[in-house]
């Protein structure tokens, strides 16, 4: 009896044992997948970008992760995101993230596709030329895909029915402002964004006024466009709009060097007696009238001075060599003028 209950002492010390030891295994089994989840460093806040290709995988993603020190594990992300259901949500793009950043986190943010946006400015007076140089050198796209873009169709109602001279359709339209972009957008998305931007802005803030006036969207961007490159003090830009509407209505020409460096496609600082020749309709010194299209963006203030013109004599102004102009009503003052802020 005595060896009987022995053995059964000793079975009992075995299995206890052999719990023991699952329970173990199973408790730190249960802290390594815990360890999983956790962040590698809750207090690295750094932030560490991360660009998802197009069409990249579960396992690619977990790649992009671990070579970033962002995971642990990439079988347990892949795991994880397909016990989730997730593995067919997750989302290509540009993301920011940190090292204080759980996988599960990290998981939801890809597959809600919460990408951190591109922020891109678009200055006043910029042309289309150099909006594209602009979207080139941030790496939206290639100097031959802007040129594409910029040259196709687009369908909105005020680039209907322009002139066959006007140079380029959307010179005027892609509104100057700030742009929150994500990475993925595409050039062709961007103009369309700009252009609907613009198409709000005329509708709840010009449209009436102009309509009021009995002048279309060409004209007044047009301009506008005038006012843009030639103000440089905000001012002077209903000043300058004045001077604008008194030379048209006297049918002088306009004279505004800034439509003979747009004829020529160039930025540079000084106009030659040369230059004030080439034959192209948007050269104010030889064509009367506005050019047959805007010469570049004009922002909101430019708009409202072309619609709101300041009512004066002045027909001539001088470039101070401050940024500001003088303003005078006869051509003897202008002559004046100019001798005067000659070099």
């Amino acid at each position: 009896m005595s060896e009987i209950k022995l053995m059964r002492k000793k079975n009992t010390i075995l299995m206890l044992a052999a719990v023991l030891i699952l329970l173990s295994l199973g408790l730190l089994g249960g802290q390594l997948i815990s360890q999983q989840y956790q962040p590698i460093d809750p207090t690295d806040v750094k932030g560490i970008d991360i660009h998802i290709p197009p069409a990249s995988n579960a396992a690619e993603i977990a790649a992009l992760l671990k070579a970033q020190g962002l995971i642990r594990s990439e079988d347990f992300f892949v795991a994880y995101c397909r016990q989730k259901g997730l593995d067919s949500q997750l989302k290509a793009g540009h993301y920011r993230f940190s090292r204080s950043q759980g996988l599960e986190e990290i998981a939801a943010a890809i597959a809600e596709g919460r990408v951190v946006l591109l922020s891109l400015t678009i200055p006043e007076g910029y042309t289309v030329a150099q909006i594209g140089e602009l979207l080139v050198s941030k790496g939206i796209c290639s100097p031959e895909e802007w040129q594409q873009v910029s040259s196709d169709d687009y369908d909105f109602p005020f680039l209907k029915n322009q002139p066959s001279s006007v140079k380029q359709p959307l010179e005027g339209f892609l509104f100057p402002d700030t742009y929150a972009f994500d990475e993925s957008t595409t050039a062709r998305e961007i103009i369309n964004i700009m252009l609907t931007r613009f198409e709000r802005v005329w509708n709840e803030q010009f449209a009436q006024l102009a309509k009021a006036q009995n002048r279309d969207v060409l004209e007044v961007i047009t301009t506008a466009s005038l006012i843009e490159e030639e103000a440089q003090v905000a001012a002077e830009r209903a000043r300058i709009a004045g001077v604008i509407k008194n030379r048209l209505e006297r049918n002088m020409l306009l004279q505004i060097d800034a439509t003979v460096l747009y004829s020529l496609g160039t930025n540079k600082p000084v106009v030659t007696y040369a230059d004030l020749k080439v034959n192209s309709p948007y050269n104010t010194y030889l064509y009367p009238g506005l050019p047959p299209g805007p010469i570049a963006c004009p922002g909101k203030a430019s708009i409202q001075a072309a619609l709101a013109p300041e009512k004066h004599d002045f027909l001539y102004y001088v470039a101070r060599g401050d940024g500001s102009h003088e303003f005078t009503a006869t051509f003897a003052e202008h002559l004046a003028a100019q001798r005067r802020y000659a070099n």
